[in-house]
């Protein structure tokens, strides 16, 4: 614990220095996130973040392959994140089609499930082959829905150190010895270092190059919790993201629009559009996380019970954003 505790700081100090600078780098080089009709900012703003979490939390990522200390296939998991990184940047400076992107998320989340000795989901008590299928599924939709999310100041940070504080709750609770937990605490502190820069008003957006490798990242987190047996505590902990973007894409999908163009159609999204600044709708988010933070602990010894209860923790949340409206 004290490993982990010195790490996070670490991690955290690290994130925060590195995002600056990667803040400054970025408006000398004017590459900056213009306000568009898509857009919920309204002034012109570095993007790209990101490069500075990622490097903290590979920082920290390479110190526990040193000790000995990293989860089973950190450093693949960290090779992979990294090459999703470099893609992500080339689509935020040039733009790349989904059929470039999604061919090697794809190849990226096949080769991360080679790190794991048994499958990564769980279907009730018995594992079976199909969770390797739904694993795979589960990550790919974790990527590109932590990408879809990353559209207001603050959001990403908040449910990034959520997740992240989650997991490593459950490691400890739940007696885990492979790693997970430090490598989360690392996680948390690094997306809380980038936070400070990005919290309503944002200087800096974390931009495709973080938000595509950080879900990567997370997805595989929660399926290492899945591994050890807290297939309930994977699927709450990330239940908010998880609600607010399948049901937006399940939504676009049955009124027939292309699902992979840019929309402004999220729950958080439309709060936003109805009123509500940036940072309130980022609270609402925390908010719902420490709820289901809560019950991931609470899925250890009464999974469906939990799950129950973070469907409608989360179901408040999003009727909460669709309803919300700007006080007088």
């Amino acid at each position: 614990m004290l490993l982990a505790t010195l790490l996070a700081l670490a991690a955290f100090l690290f994130s925060l220095a590195a995002v600056r600078g990667v803040m400054v780098l970025l408006v000398r080089q004017a590459i900056l996130d213009h306000p568009n009709e898509r857009s919920s900012h309204s002034v012109p703003t570095p993007r790209g973040g990101g490069i500075g979490l990622l490097a903290a939390v590979l920082a920290g990522g390479l110190v526990l392959i040193g000790l000995g200390q990293a989860p089973r296939g950190l450093d693949a998991i960290l090779i992979l994140a990294l090459a999703l990184a470099l893609l992500s940047w080339i689509d935020d400076r040039r733009g790349l089609s989904p059929l470039a992107r999604f061919p090697v998320q794809v190849a990226a989340v096949i080769a991360g499930l080679f790190t794991f000795a048994a499958p990564p989901l769980v279907l009730g008590q018995a594992a079976t082959g199909f969770d390797w299928v739904l694993a795979g599924i589960f990550w790919l939709w974790f990527v590109n829905l932590f990408n879809f999310m990353d559209g207001i100041d603050g959001i990403a940070g908040v449910e990034t150190a959520a997740i992240a504080l989650g997991a490593a709750l459950i490691a400890i609770l739940a007696g885990s010895s492979d790693g997970v937990m430090p490598l989360a605490m690392i996680l948390m502190a690094s997306a809380i270092g980038f936070l400070v820069w990005n919290w309503a008003p944002a200087r800096i957006f974390l931009g495709d190059v973080g938000s595509i490798p950080l879900g990567f990242l997370q997805g595989w987190l929660l399926l290492k919790l899945a591994a050890g047996g807290a297939w309930a505590a994977a699927l709450i902990l990330p239940a908010a993201y998880l609600g607010d973007a399948t049901l937006t894409l399940l939504r676009r999908l049955i009124r027939g629009e292309k699902i992979w163009q840019a929309h402004r159609s999220h729950f958080y999204q439309r709060a936003v559009q109805n009123g509500l600044d940036h940072a309130q709708v980022s609270l609402r988010f925390l908010i719902a996380n420490l709820i289901l933070i809560a019950l991931a602990v609470l899925s250890l010894v009464h999974a469906w019970i939990a799950l129950a209860l973070a469907a409608l923790t989360v179901a408040g949340l999003l009727v909460n954003l669709a309803r919300a409206k700007a006080g007088p």
